[in-house]
């Protein structure tokens, strides 16, 4: 236990707090190791992470709260799927740094987790050894890496480069059942709310592509999203780096004149050097970790983390 610290989920009262937790708490990490800060706009553009989570999984912001003043200490969502609990962005105030708030957090969720029989899967940075280590501490173990790439997308966008006998098209809600049964072949999980919340798109922020052979097959997917506080590619999976790399190039056109960021396979040469003839550039390391028995991945995976999707 952590004396002075309760834990409780979050309510729509809490939203600018965590918003700004989530906001501050980031910026510092990046800046006290050199880098630059990750949100730049106004702290309330990371209101999205609350919308986005509450949205897709209503009631399950974990908070650590400190009972003499009220502020919150720490936050975490996570979600309940069919196949596995994922563990989404978390983070601690600087000021409660060596309290235990995030291991108190984390501990919280694999005891849900393992009432209710699944795996806790999370896409953390490699290079914030501190996360690293609380999660590997807690029993996870990686099971992919993946290296954070952005572009500044031209104005004029990006050409298509479809593969012979194959067609890109934007998804639809028909195509649900088809994309989660790809992604169960594929990385074995399912999700099905997270593709229908991303295709209905009611905040106009997402978009979702498709490619498919010539009897009509869907051969992979990529979403993407584009809001002050998240400009991503992901989730999406495909059977081969040929098919990644049409729909990175697709779902760039669609942001043509943003910068974007997206995670690519480290093993997957064919897609790195194909994102590098873009002039995309490596901005940063993730691990995909899964507590229990690793995945096999029989395919492309391109997680994000808005929401986590390892």
């Amino acid at each position: 236990m952590t004396p002075g610290i309760e834990l409780r989920h979050a309510n729509r009262d809490d939203w600018d707090a965590i918003a700004n937790l989530i906001y501050q708490s980031t910026n510092h990490w990046y800046v006290a190791n050199g880098k630059a800060a990750i949100f730049t706009g106004d702290p309330s553009s990371t209101l999205v992470f609350c919308q986005v989570y509450e949205d897709l999984d209503p009631g399950r912001c974990l908070l650590a709260v400190d009972q003499a003043t009220g502020t919150i200490a720490g936050s975490c969502f996570y979600r309940l799927r069919e196949t596995h609990v994922s563990l989404g962005i978390m983070n601690a105030h600087p000021d409660y740094a060596g309290r235990g708030i995030a291991r108190r957090l984390l501990t919280f969720i694999q005891d849900f987790a393992t009432a209710k029989r699944k795996p806790v899967r999370l896409v953390s940075s490699a290079m914030n050894l501190d996360s690293f280590s609380l999660y590997n501490r807690a029993g996870f173990a990686p099971y992919a890496v993946y290296q954070d790439m952005i572009l500044d997308v031209p104005s004029e966008g990006i050409p298509d480069k479809i593969p012979a006998g194959k067609m890109i098209r934007q998804a639809t809600l028909a195509d649900v059942a088809c994309l989660v049964a790809l992604e169960e072949e594929i990385l074995g999980i399912r999700r099905g709310q997270d593709f229908e919340y991303f295709i209905q798109n009611e905040s106009g922020d997402w978009h979702v592509s498709v490619i498919e052979n010539t009897e009509g097959k869907i051969e992979g997917f990529l979403a993407s999203i584009h809001h002050p506080g998240s400009a991503l590619l992901g989730p999406g999976c495909m059977r081969s780096d040929e098919d990644a790399v049409a729909l990175i190039r697709r779902e760039l056109h669609v942001r043509r004149g943003h910068t974007m960021v997206w995670l690519v396979p480290s093993h997957r040469p064919g897609i790195t050097q194909a994102m590098y003839a873009l002039r995309a550039r490596n901005c940063e390391i993730h691990v995909a970790q899964t507590t229990g028995t690793p995945p096999q991945i029989n395919g492309v995976i391109i997680p994000t983390f808005m929401p986590e999707t390892a």
